[in-house]
């Protein structure tokens, strides 16, 4: 992995990920200016034996057309040349077949990290003028033979045998040059000193034809080459994605094992902790009850409420992050009842209304009449509604107002809404108050210390119950927390049971 420079270390932060793509690139760009350096064509290496695997290919697939084309031509020249003559013809184009066969078998029976590329881009394009050549003897056949339709037949079929020669190597522009070049050569001797105009307009013919097949040469060979690069493209953009994928599998297995490593120390340390506390705070409440006698110094007392309240705090913080990573593990049970979102609502408000009356603070409740039943976590739900409920006393000055509303949602369920007038939350902050240990920076400055792990549980336990949870904040103007439950959730939506004697009847 690339090491940190001093700045990131100090900030906190890993390597910078533009950075690292530029290396990537930069890295990539060399390796292949280097494969360029050690290739004859100017392309990496593995496009040079792309292309000659290509040619070997295309040549061996069309060996046995070209020799049957061959096979005809030699019997159709039999109606103006002696039956010999074209089977010796037919003979040396069959060796310079066969020749080039053997090669193109040999090349694809080497593996391709040890293939000498080459030595094959000499020795193929030489075995192409061989056949060239082998074919350019045609001519001599039709020597003395002064039919009009011989000719013809002729030209076409040298022509034809030129098309073939371009289409099967392609891949590698020398090799059809040297193909090309003895057929045409053959074709302009058998037609020079002809001035008749049967035989100049077949030269004319046979000329433009040739141009054409170069120019059609050049544009195969260009279309191979991008293609070959499409797919090298490809190939690595794959092995990047199999590495990023294999990269993830990696860091989802170690945050998978941090986790319950986590969990298990979070198990422990609950214990462990747990049994000290409730001895700090048993004793701490007797010593400030005074149950044994007065303190000879009145401190005391006080000490002992401070020991008291920092041990139910520190109990609080602890069960909060046990509810926060059952959650988040999935471990977390759903107890689930009947139970009145009203009513529970109603009672959360009687249990914080001294703490808000403490500090001048005024509730009130709108809820909905005749409200049915939800099926629902009674604890869960307790707990959703009394955190945002302390969070909206916690968060409100002096004198300030909280509203809690509970009623029927536009899809049927049900909602319990509690808003604000406190400091409010910047807009960019809601997504951190929202993260484990997160809070507002107006909340600091204006509230009292807290965890930072209310609305993350509240949210999980919500997430549960397949409801929402909807957080509205402007700077100055306050907060209002929505927590919504589907309809299918509502007592009155669930389909009645049979009574005793309908199910007998039925």
């Amino acid at each position: 992995m690339p090491e940190l420079t001093a700045e990131q270390v100090q900030r906190g932060r890993g390597p910078d990920p533009s950075a690292l793509a530029r290396r990537k690139l930069i890295s990539r760009e060399v390796r292949s200016a280097r494969e360029r350096l050690t290739s004859s064509t100017g392309l990496d290496r593995a496009f040079d034996y792309e292309l000659v695997r290509l040619f070997a290919q295309y040549r061996l697939n069309g060996t046995a057309g070209t020799l049957v084309l061959a096979l005809l031509v030699a019997a159709a020249a039999c109606a103006w040349v002696p039956l010999y003559k074209a089977s010796a013809w037919f003979g040396f184009v069959a060796i310079a077949s066969g020749l080039m066969l053997v090669l193109c078998r040999r090349f694809l029976a080497e593996p391709s990290a040890q293939a000498r590329i080459g030595f094959w881009r000499k020795t193929m394009p030489l075995a192409e003028m061989l056949h060239g050549v082998a074919w350019a003897l045609l001519p001599a056949l039709f020597a003395g033979v002064a039919a009009p339709g011989a000719h013809f037949f002729l030209t076409t079929t040298l022509l034809i045998v030129s098309a073939l020669t371009v289409m099967l190597a392609a891949t590698m522009p020398i090799a059809v040059y040297a193909g090309l070049v003895p057929i045409t050569a053959a074709i302009m001797l058998f037609f020079s000193g002809r001035s008749d105009i049967d035989s100049v307009t077949m030269l004319m013919m046979a000329a433009c034809a040739q141009l054409f097949f170069i120019f059609l040469a050049n544009r195969l060979y260009s279309t191979s080459v991008a293609t070959i690069e499409f797919r090298a493209e490809k190939d690595a953009l794959i092995a990047e994605l199999g590495t990023a994928k294999a990269n993830s599998d990696e860091a989802r297995r170690k945050a998978e094992e941090a986790n319950l490593a986590k969990s298990r120390f979070l198990a422990t340390m609950s214990h462990e902790l747990r049994t000290p506390l409730n001895a700090i705070l048993g004793f701490s409440e007797v010593m400030k009850n005074e149950v044994f006698g007065t303190h000879a110094n009145a401190a005391y007392k006080e000490y002992s409420g401070d020991i008291h309240g920092s041990g139910q705090h520190l109990l609080n913080l602890i069960n909060e992050i046990l509810d926060l990573s059952r959650i988040e593990a999935g471990k977390y049970e759903l107890n689930e009842e009947a139970l009145s979102l009203a009513g529970i609502a109603d009672d959360g408000i009687h249990m914080l209304n001294l703490r808000a009356k403490a500090k001048g603070q005024t509730i009130r409740q709108a809820f909905e009449p005749d409200l049915p039943k939800i099926w629902a976590d009674e604890r869960a739900i307790r707990q959703v509604v009394l955190n945002i409920l302390s969070n909206a006393i916690k968060f409100t000055p002096q004198g300030g107002e909280i509203s809690v509303k509970v009623g029927w949602t536009a899809t049927g369920g049900q909602y319990v809404s509690v808003s604000d007038t406190g400091p409010g939350i910047p807009e960019d902050e809601i997504p951190v108050v929202l993260q484990s240990f997160g809070r507002g920076s107006l909340a600091i400055k204006t509230a009292e210390q807290g965890s930072g792990l209310g609305l993350p549980i509240v949210k999980g336990l919500i997430d549960l119950h397949n409801g929402g949870f909807s957080l509205k904040s402007r700077p100055r103007a306050g907060t209002e927390v929505t927590i919504t439950l589907p309809a299918e959730r509502v007592m009155d939506t669930l389909a009645a049971l049979p009574q005793p004697g309908e199910r007998s009847a039925a």
